[in-house]
């Protein structure tokens, strides 16, 4: 099974979600709508910044847990380096 990791946020520069999931679309809805209790509905995180694709789902949470413990210079980095608007 594929999985993807991605970055949301609830403004430019603000705070910072990573995620993991086997399917993005209903995921990235999911932080829209506010469907699902936690960190990101409570920081008001629901926009979609970067994403990367992995093509197993083992992969993709490694990338994940890599990504938390970097320095919030380097997930920006990433970030703008991407997804520069």
């Amino acid at each position: 099974m594929a999985g993807c990791v991605y970055i949301i946020t609830n403004q430019k520069r603000g705070t910072l979600y990573i995620g993991v999931t086997s399917n993005i679309e209903r995921r990235i809805w999911e932080h829209r709508e506010g469907i699902t209790p936690g960190f990101a509905s409570k920081y008001g995180c629901n926009r979609m910044v970067c994403h990367e694709e992995h093509d197993n789902i083992g992969t993709a949470i490694q990338r994940q847990k890599s990504l938390k413990r970097w320095y919030r210079k380097w997930k920006i980095e990433i970030i703008e380096g991407l997804n520069p608007d």
